[in-house]
């Protein structure tokens, strides 16, 4: 695709209210109405994964997406009103659905068991990426890209979809009249149809997000219990701890002290971010800090995840010791489905050690 040259001519019988249009509002009176495209755009030239065709509305983003990829640009997914998780294709295996999930920030599971009518627009967004970068061939073309939400979802989910793309190693076009996702979906190419022109870009670090972490009330809660993936249940002896961006609690931690002979240990019994901040990482940012603390204080930090994508990326962490998975005491009940028992892992945090009168102020009595 050297360059784009594409023409849309409409011949219009000017009517009598045509007229007076054009005579309100100076505009020349000429039957043919033409609009010119005329991009040089040498996308062959290098590899790429990621490309971004933006502009206003109105200035030829759709068009030239379905100039250059008429079969692939309006493409319209199936959603049977079962829950999400069963309208993958079942050529896909369990694992690589949920992986697709986790990768573009879709990781709250109980909304995989809802239908895709039921879910909110940053849910329903994540859902269709996910399908559409496991089920489509080696490019996808999505139109109107991060339209249909907020421009905080449509950020960080874009962040999220270009980590997923790389790593898979598909090509990927959005069209969006969205400029505010250019640094967070870091594109290898632009097209703007307004200016006419086309850009290669490097790829470059994702904007810095100023985040807060302090201690909360068990109250707190509440807006997160619907969102953990195995239980809305919280100890009340559970210690609180908050991470808050623009002053917005995003992500929340509850902390459990485990008693033993040799004095214990401090445990995460719940951690969990709010759909519409995942795949930025900060249950990490809120745990690590949180470990960072009460190992300065003398005290061992566990975690104890059973979310596959969670136990992968505290292997994955190098502040994170994998002690193995954790084995229930004798006469402790354990769930199952069907014949398979899920134990959790055990992950010890051994990473820097806040300051310790820092730490004290931070935990609190």
């Amino acid at each position: 695709m050297p360059t784009i040259d594409h023409i849309i001519r409409s011949n219009v019988e000017l009517s009598t209210r045509a007229k007076q249009v054009c005579g309100m509002f100076d505009v020349p009176i000429d039957k043919k109405n033409e609009l010119h495209w005329q991009i040089n755009a040498p996308i062959e030239d290098k590899e790429w994964n990621i490309g971004l065709i933006v502009g206003p509305s109105g200035s030829g983003k759709s068009t030239i997406g379905k100039h250059l990829y008429p079969d692939l640009i309006d493409k319209k997914l199936e959603w049977t009103g079962n829950c999400v998780i069963d309208d993958f294709d079942s050529s896909f295996s369990l694992e690589e659905i949920t992986k697709a999930c986790s990768s573009v920030g879709f990781n709250t599971i109980p909304a995989w068991l809802r239908p895709y009518e039921v879910l909110s627009n940053g849910e329903k967004f994540r859902v269709e990426m996910a399908r559409r970068i496991l089920e489509e061939e080696d490019l996808i073309v999505v139109d109107e890209f991060t339209s249909v939400v907020d421009r905080q979802v449509a950020q960080i989910g874009s962040h999220a979809i270009q980590k997923y793309i790389r790593k898979t190693g598909k090509k990927f076009i959005a069209l969006s009249c969205h400029y505010d996702i250019i640094d967070w979906l870091q594109p290898d190419w632009i097209i703007d149809p307004a200016s006419q022109s086309f850009n290669w870009r490097s790829l470059r670090q994702r904007p810095k997000v100023e985040c807060e972490i302090k201690r909360v009330e068990y109250s707190e809660w509440k807006k997160f219990s619907k969102y953990h993936y195995m239980s809305a249940d919280l100890n009340k002896a559970a210690r609180c701890f908050g991470l808050f961006i623009n002053n917005q609690i995003c992500a929340f931690a509850g902390i459990l002290h485990r008693p033993s002979i040799t004095g214990g240990w401090k445990a995460v019994s719940r951690v969990v971010t709010l759909p519409d901040w995942q795949g930025l990482g900060l249950a990490f940012a809120l745990i690590d800090t949180i470990g960072s603390a009460y190992t300065s204080l003398g005290w061992k930090f566990r975690n104890y995840p059973a979310h596959p994508s969670f136990i992968k990326s505290h292997k994955k962490a190098k502040v994170w010791k994998n002690c193995g998975q954790s084995k229930p005491s004798k006469g402790c009940k354990v769930v199952s489905v069907g014949k398979a028992i899920r134990y959790p892992f055990v992950f010890e945090y051994r990473g820097t050690k806040m300051n310790k009168e820092q730490a004290k102020l931070f935990v609190g009595g």
